[in-house]
């Protein structure tokens, strides 16, 4: 039964442990509310998954005994780490998904969701991919019941009658701005879209290069979209006429600004679902229907034995691992599928290159070699799925800046001795 209350905040006491919406879907409300009450934070440990540069709430910052965990390193985080009032779990999303559903349950669930319908349901709206794994069992379930948040059709609704703490209020939600393509991106982009057949499923990271990869695609047809994320790529594939009109269009959460909220909830086969549908390759093979899975997804840096880092640039870790290694797995798990890891050359003006002999200990390996399939920059694409180590150096140091190349030639020459 829903309990009328005045705050959000009501819920919270000394000793519990939090899980707070993020990634895309902080709750304005709550941040207001314990901005005027800070007290409430004293010995109150807050779960909170939230995308760097979008999610910014600094609930550490609250009280000098509030703690804080969480998947993904952020600014609020790193800090709360030095002063050890804050821990990383480190998990891709898969295991993430597990420790939700294994671990020990929340004390408190708090969830910014649409406002109930005519019978009354409330949606998820901009995120369903913790959310549903969190909300059954937490002890107690809050609500911030937001009108700006969109109606969206998923596999997670609430309805209002079972929420323990329910407020109604309108708030600005977090909105996305995709980084706009550049002359590299486009070169990426197009290469990526020669790659991709028609009646392709495709999954796509975050960034401006997934995003130039969608314009180019929009000659396609009979696209299908199966991923974590949605940003500005569905509707730019959806309005060219590139997608399957018929075929559901699945992921976890929805980046992007008020138009992209407005034209996702009038999106019929739009579908938002939690990490074990998204992620899992079981699931993806079997949306895929026997049609080739193709994942495409950012890096930081590719070394010469087909090594990935996505999470660590200039030695500061910048993201986690996210779902890149689920994608991985599950598109070299499908009958053809392939794993695009696209990312420009060079960096800092092309005096760095991103194609790097070695990682090191300023890098991390967020995928293995032996998951490694085609890199792509805007020099071309190295296939290296099956290619001893020579011919993958080789085909590595070929869509390297030009001005790397030889330096990379050389790192080989004397790296491949000490394997």
């Amino acid at each position: 039964m829903t309990t009328r209350c005045h705050r959000l905040i009501d819920a919270l006491a000394p000793g519990l442990r939090v899980f707070v919406p993020g990634f895309g879907n902080e709750s304005a409300l709550l941040g207001d509310e314990l901005r005027a009450d800070p007290g409430r934070a004293q010995d109150v440990t807050f779960c909170a998954l939230q995308y760097p540069g979008l999610d910014r709430f600094d609930y550490l910052a609250l009280h000098p005994r509030a703690r804080m965990e969480s998947f993904f390193m952020s600014p609020v985080l790193r800090r709360g780490i030095a002063e050890r009032r804050a821990d990383l779990l480190p998990a891709d999303y898969l295991a993430m998904a597990r420790r939700l559903v294994e671990g020990d349950p929340f004390d408190v669930a708090i969830a910014q969701l649409s406002v109930p319908d005519v019978d009354g349901w409330c949606r998820a709206g901009l995120a369903a991919d913790f959310i549903p794994l969190v909300w059954p069992r937490a002890r107690r379930r809050v609500a911030h019941l937001n009108p700006r948040v969109p109606r969206t059709r998923g596999s997670f609704r609430v309805h209002v009658s079972t929420i323990d703490v329910a407020l109604e209020h309108d708030a600005a939600v977090p909105l996305h701005a995709d980084a706009r393509p550049g002359d590299v991106e486009a070169r990426i982009g197009a290469r990526v879209a020669d790659l991709v057949r028609d009646g392709d499923v495709l999954q796509f990271g975050i960034g401006s290069v997934p995003l130039a990869a969608a314009g180019a695609l929009a000659a396609h047809r009979r696209l299908r979209l199966h991923g974590g994320l949605a940003t500005a790529s569905l509707r730019t594939l959806w309005e060219a006429g590139a997608l399957d009109r018929d075929a559901r269009i699945t992921t976890g959460v929805l980046l992007g600004d008020t138009d992209l909220h407005d034209f996702a909830a009038s999106l019929e086969r739009l579908w938002l679902t939690d990490v074990t549908e998204t992620h899992a390759s079981a699931a993806i093979l079997a949306a895929s229907q026997g049609r080739r899975f193709v994942a495409i997804n950012g890096a930081v840096e590719v070394d010469l034995l087909g090594q990935v880092n996505a999470e660590r640039a200039n030695g500061t870790l910048v993201a986690g691992a996210g779902g890149l290694p689920a994608y991985a797995q599950a598109a070299l798990l499908a009958p053809g599928g392939r794993l695009l890891v696209c990312l420009p050359s060079s960096a800092k003006r092309g005096s760095a290159s991103r194609i790097v002999p070695l990682l090191g200990d300023r890098s991390m390996c967020t995928l293995p070699r032996h998951l490694a399939d085609a890199i792509v920059t805007e020099h071309g694409c190295a296939e290296l799925r099956g290619v001893g180590l020579d011919a993958r150096a080789e085909a590595l140091i070929g869509i390297a800046a030009p001005a790397h190349r030889s330096g990379l030639a050389d790192a080989w020459s004397r790296l491949r001795a000490t394997l």
